[in-house]
């Protein structure tokens, strides 16, 4: 019985070494490709045994993940969920990003390149940063290999030498970025370097490489071709259908000879789509299906699995946790490996959630330091768990011109200017200068030297201004001039805040920071006149003292959050103030607001919101006491959004405010928010007990908001039952 269960295994290896050898080979066509996956499903129900895939472009990216494992229909299941905007546009997650790119984000409508005295415009619309990491995390499993013959299925995709235009057979290295270089569709995506050599799209000089799969050693070859026709003279009505045309030219001229080199030809009936057609993918998907399933006949007398030699699909599943033992950075010279790390919120011997782990690598490349991030997690070979072997190619471009438009109630109108400079003076370091002109002049000075998880060390500086007629009580405090008659008064408020201070991470997404503050603050009127008929002050006082910060900030988006939560506590203590001099007695005022959103359906969101703040230690000075009234974001100082009220029309040393906000998008980037808020505002209601009990104050608002490129456009109808009042409340553009 031995000897013939020997025998037998040896005609079944004889026979499998006799049987013919068979190649596929995918052609590129952009979201047309998606042809390719109906087509593998046909292969696959077949049991059709494959020996080696050659790819381009969009051929390459799904020939390379069904040669990790992927079955047909497994791609199917994936690219029904795949984010194809997102790819594309390289947005990344907002919750992804540092405090300070998350401020560029919501504050600047333009931002552009400014190098040499010279607006540099971006080479591609995409870094391909997205599709990198969607490509690195599906093929985490076959990570480790580096020689593409190894893999599942052997196999290898064209990529195109943009300096010399010749052709480049990827075969080995790195998976994930040989895919993306195949794909590089030249303005979509920017190039990609691999080996010192600047790649673009295959398809540029062979979208069909049959001839390099048949010198392999291939005896049958299977070809599903997605490429475009000649079209006629009906569907050539854009720039862009003209352009596709003339590269068809030679790629049909190809074609016609590289079809005859194919065995069994499978041309899927996907005229009427075109490159970015991925709105459409489960059509075209089908097409591919019905385009393999008319040469069934043929494919059914192809070499197929046995039970023995049956490829098994890669199961995929979500990596719950890493070890990274190593980490290897090459390519930095501007910059710090402590910043690179910080930035990755990654250290060496340390194990961190796979999720963790994606966010790390956005947030470093939200910084738009770096051209390029490529990264793999290679198995560490005497210990368990991965070493990160990544390249960064740092960005050329170090400076930026930003601009923003903004009208609001309080500040008016408002033209944002800013100029952004990064590796000033040292390595890591940002310079950022605002000058914001309109109805109400100011500035916004910032500079950091970003040392990651080490204490990084920052300057601010701010200058703030406005004018607006509140009730005269408010300031009025001398009994002479509250008994004038003045029930409102106009009131001119200058603000500029100096800060020297330092900042780290803290449980990684916490942002802790302290430092020094100097503070000058001035009051006057025109409605009053003091010594020689000048405008009169209420007053111009200096302050120095101390602050401290701590912030966490994972709302999916600032304006309209969905998901997320939120925290920001800070506490100041002022050691002297001008207009008391030596007198001056110390005080302290904290405060902090949190926030929690949540989706309750794919339309609907609410998100809560309570903050709270109280002075300590001398109660005197009312200038910098809290303040609520209005509508806004990043009011200075202690001045808090209220609803139902106008700006600053209610104060205090302490408060407490909750705010309840339901947001239906009615349609894409168009909400409908309903909004109440309740507060307790007054002198020592900690001490008083009254911040426990029902609210004194509250407004309600019926609103609609629009996300333009500018920022939110947004109207808001607002009421108070205490005043009886209604009030609208309208702005345009980031808040800053």
């Amino acid at each position: 019985m031995l000897f013939f269960a020997v025998f037998s295994a040896e005609a079944q290896q004889n026979a499998q070494e006799n049987q013919p050898k068979v190649g596929l080979v995918l052609s590129g066509g952009g979201a047309k490709g998606l042809a390719h996956i109906g087509a593998l499903k046909v292969i696959d129900s077949l049991g059709v045994k494959i020996d080696y895939i050659a790819g381009t472009s969009m051929g390459a990216i799904i020939g390379g993940l069904y040669a990790a494992g992927y079955s047909g229909k497994q791609l199917d299941s994936l690219f029904q969920v795949i984010n194809f905007d997102d790819l594309i546009s390289d947005e990344l997650p907002r919750t992804s990003k540092t405090f300070s790119e998350r401020t560029n984000a919501e504050k600047y409508a333009v931002k552009l390149p400014f190098n040499k005295f010279s607006v540099k415009l971006p080479s591609a619309i995409s870094k391909g940063h997205n599709a990198y990491n969607l490509f690195s995390n599906l093929l985490f499993p076959v990570g480790s290999i580096d020689d593409f013959s190894k893999l599942p299925v052997p196999f290898f995709c064209i990529a195109t030498n943009v300096e010399n235009g010749e052709q480049v057979i990827l075969n080995k290295g790195n998976l994930a970025q040989s895919i993306l270089a195949s794909g590089a569709l030249p303005s979509l995506y920017q190039p990609v370097m691999i080996n010192d050599a600047i790649l673009v799209d295959g398809g540029v000089v062979n979208n069909y490489p049959v001839d390099e799969l048949r010198d392999l050693g291939m005896d049958i070859i299977i070809g599903v071709d997605v490429q475009d026709g000649l079209a006629d003279r009906e569907h050539l009505s854009s720039a862009p259908d003209l352009l596709f045309q003339i590269n068809n030219f030679r790629t049909i001229n190809d074609m016609r000879l590289k079809v005859k080199k194919t065995d069994i030809y499978i041309k899927p009936d996907i005229m009427d789509y075109n490159m970015i057609s991925f709105d459409d993918g489960q059509q075209i998907i089908n097409l591919g299906r019905e385009a393999a399933l008319t040469k069934v006949k043929v494919l059914k007398k192809l070499p197929a699995y046995t039970k023995a030699t049956a490829k098994k699909p890669l199961q995929y599943r979500n990596v719950d946790s890493i070890s990274i033992n190593h980490i290897r950075i090459n390519g930095i010279k501007h910059y710090t490996r402590a910043y690179v790390l910080g930035k990755l919120k990654l250290k060496e011997k340390e194990t961190v959630s796979y999720a963790d782990f994606n966010e790390g690598v956005n947030n470093l490349v939200a910084t738009d330091n770096f051209d390029t991030f490529e990264y793999q997690l290679k198995q560490s070979k005497d210990t368990v768990g991965y070493d990160l072997v990544a390249r960064v190619r740092e960005s050329s471009v170090d400076a930026y011109l930003k601009l923003g438009v903004h009208y609001d109630d309080l500040y008016k109108t408002a033209v944002l200017l800013n100029l952004t400079k990064k590796r000033l003076l040292f390595k890591n370091d940002e310079m950022s200068f605002d000058l914001i002109l309109g109805d109400n002049v100011r500035y916004n000075f910032e500079y950091l030297i970003d040392k990651g998880f080490y204490w990084s060390i920052g300057v601010k500086s701010r200058y703030n201004q406005f004018a607006k007629k509140i009730n005269a009580n408010l300031v009025l405090e001398d009994e002479p001039l509250r008994d004038n008659g003045l029930n409102k008064i106009d009131v001119k408020l200058r603000d500029q805040t100096n800060q020297l201070y330092v900042q780290t991470l803290f449980m990684r997404d916490f942002a802790f920071s302290m430092g020094a503050e100097h503070k000058h603050i001035e009051i006057d009127t025109e409605n009053l006149t003091g010594i020689d008929d000048e405008d009169y002050s209420f007053g111009s006082t200096n302050y120095l003292g101390l602050v401290g910060a701590l912030k966490m900030d994972k709302y999916d988006d600032f304006y309209f959050p969905r998901n997320g939560v939120y925290f920001d506590g800070q506490l100041n203590i002022y050691l002297y103030s001008s207009s008391e001099g030596s007198d001056f007695k110390n005080y302290s005022i904290a405060k902090a607001s949190m926030g929690y959103a949540y989706s309750i359906s794919k339309k609907l969101a609410f998100n809560f919101q309570t903050s709270g703040g109280f002075k300590i230690g001398d109660k005197s000075d009312p200038t910098l006491d809290f303040a609520l009234g209005g509508y806004g974001n990043h009011l200075i100082n202690n001045f808090v959004p209220f609803l139902g009220y106008d700006f600053v029309s209610l104060t205090g040393n302490s408060y407490v405010k909750s705010a309840l906000t339901f947001d239906y998008e009615i349609f894409r980037k168009q909400h409908i928010l309903l909004e109440g808020n309740w507060a307790n505002i007054d002198d020592d209601i900690f001490d008083s007990g009254e911040w426990f009990t029902l609210p004194d104050y509250s407004g309600y608002s019926i609103g609609y908001g629009v996300e333009t490129f500018i920022g939110p456009i947004q109207l808001k109808y607002t009421y108070s039952p205490e005043l009886g009042e209604r009030k609208w409340f309208f702005n345009v553009g980031f808040w800053f």
